[in-house]
């Protein structure tokens, strides 16, 4: 599911009660990746 956080306040909120202060965030079964880090990315998704 993808959030915005500049058009979702509720959705800004989420992440910065998760401890986050920078985007993107992509999280894959409760793994947090933050930043674009294509290959963490493909190993959590199994590619």
């Amino acid at each position: 599911m993808e959030k915005n956080v500049r058009a979702d306040k509720a959705a800004l909120q989420e992440l910065l009660d998760k401890g986050f202060q920078s985007t993107p965030v992509t999280i894959i079964d409760g793994e947090s990746v933050v930043g674009f880090d294509q290959q963490k990315i493909s190993k959590l998704l199994g590619l």
